[in-house]
């Protein structure tokens, strides 16, 4: 009776939450945790095959959208937080939501908090878990980066060497979790010079070896602390990458190609719509997980290949004759990621030419829309260690920036100091009002690139979706 109660709770609140216009991500979750607090172990036993937990500080949402496109291609019914709530309450709201329909489900697939890890592994005992990468984010929250990988790792820990763990073996926080753990671990990341630096411009969140605490030594950067890494104190090396990218072309936000190989097979093409450098390790976390979880690598490379971007997260947008590119920012790297994939975009920069010096060649137009609501983080002083200095780099070709959110005028000063000439800022604190202003500036059929915290961006969308322009991201993203 108690079980019956908190999922007839839980899914009247959903269809309140519904009917009022709002999303009920999380507050359906809270109210049948609070009838029953094993609710969610209750409905997940329920099960064909188990759940999936897609973790890590970026790309948890994209990595579980491709991976739910691989497995719902293969022929799995999922249960799947689609619209990113990742702490327990939200977890709890994907069953109800999806308990709705009356079917019976094989995986649940669960993107979740790093700090909900733990708990998560205790209450649905998973089959698998991906780490995408870890860097700083919300130092209000977590504090340090070494207390988010402890985190992470006591929820592996409680696996107890049952199911797969898939780490990015790029990163030397992931590849770490790997050492001396029993069970299935496999390594994804990019093998080759191709496209690595042999330094990097942005913040480098770990320099030490984790064994031995020499620095350690790169033959190639991808971004941040992500590359080809040993080091020369204890001889630790990056570890061996079981699925792996190479020969890797990247065009812009128009998407990206690589060569993938599995230990042993050959080379097949991988082709996405999503576009950067970090939407490839998303693609190859996923890849990785279908593997284990039993797809072929032609079919599951095929399905992300037709994959498109999740809500916000370098989602394009019609309005009146312009593109919106809503690309989501929460960190230092990510930001930077963000910046360099937009001003390598075929459709703004193009190749840094000025539109002065030919037709066709627009500048490019960016709103920057920064929040400090809890969702968001509190504490915005990441955004000084973001390289906003490539933006006063005459290359960039810079038509224009409004700065818009609850810190607006943070912004504005940050840009200031990175070299942005005055004339290029304006700051309108007011969303509704920047994004008209943005979009006038915008030409017909050029792009308007927004680049929103969490929070700015639920509200933009929600403006632009209340115009009509695009279903709220419960309605096309959950349906």
């Amino acid at each position: 009776m108690r079980d019956f109660l908190a999922v007839w709770a839980g899914k009247t609140t959903l269809r309140i939450s519904r009917r009022l216009g709002h999303g009920g991500s999380s507050l359906p979750g809270r109210v049948a945790l609070r009838l029953q607090p094993a609710i969610l172990r209750r409905m997940s036993s329920n099960l064909r095959l188990g759940t999936v937990i897609v973790t890590g500080t970026n790309g948890k949402t994209t990595t579980a959208r491709l991976l739910s496109t691989i497995l719902e291609d293969y022929g799995y019914v999922l249960v799947h937080n689609r619209s990113g709530a990742n702490l327990v309450y939200g977890l709890v709201t994907a069953f109800l939501e999806f308990s709705r329909g009356g079917r019976s489900a094989d995986i649940a697939l669960m993107e979740v908090d790093e700090a909900t890890v733990p708990e998560a592994v205790r209450q649905l005992r998973p089959l698998g878990v991906v780490v995408t990468n870890f860097f700083r984010d919300q130092l209000d929250r977590y504090g340090e980066l070494d207390a988010t990988v402890a985190m992470v790792s006591r929820g592996l820990d409680l696996m107890q060497g049952q199911g797969f763990i898939a780490l990015n073996a790029d990163d030397p926080l992931v590849g770490s979790l790997g050492r001396g753990r029993s069970g299935r671990i496999v390594h994804y990341g990019l093998v080759g010079p191709s496209p690595g630096r042999g330094s990097v411009s942005e913040t480098r969140e770990q320099r030490q070896c984790l064994v031995c605490g020499n620095e350690l030594h790169y033959d190639v950067f991808f971004y941040g602390h992500l590359g080809q890494y040993s080091c020369p104190g204890c001889g630790l090396t990056r570890p061996k990458a079981d699925v792996r990218a190479e020969r890797l072309r990247l065009n812009g936000t128009c998407g990206s190609r690589a060569h993938v190989t599995v230990a042993g097979g050959s080379p097949i093409t991988l082709s996405m719509k999503l576009p950067g450098l970090y939407n490839v390790y998303n693609g190859l976390a996923a890849l990785t997980a279908a593997l284990e979880l039993g797809v072929p690598l032609e079919r599951a490379s095929a399905a992300i290949g037709r994959a498109g971007p999740s809500f916000g997260r370098m989602e394009r947008i019609a309005v009146n004759g312009r593109d919106i590119l809503l690309a989501l920012v929460k960190n230092p790297i990510g930001f930077d990621q963000v910046l360099r994939t937009l001003l390598e975009d075929r459709e703004g920069t193009r190749a840094g030419i000025p539109p002065s010096e030919g037709p066709g060649r627009p500048g490019l137009q960016l709103l920057m829309a920064i929040n400090d609501r809890h969702a968001d983080g509190t504490d915005i002083s990441w955004l000084w260690d973001v390289d906003f200095e490539m933006l006063s780099q005459p290359e960039a070709a810079l038509r224009g920036i409004v700065v818009s959110g609850v810190r607006a005028h943070d912004m504005a000063v940050r840009l200031k100091y990175a070299g942005v000439r005055p004339g290029l800022v304006k700051c309108l604190p007011s969303l509704g009002r920047a994004l008209e202003v943005a979009l006038s500036a915008t030409g017909p059929g050029e792009t308007l690139y927004v680049t929103p915290t969490y929070t700015a961006m639920l509200e933009i969308r929600d403006i632009i979706s209340r115009g009509g322009f695009v279903p709220q991201f419960w309605e096309s993203d959950l349906s």
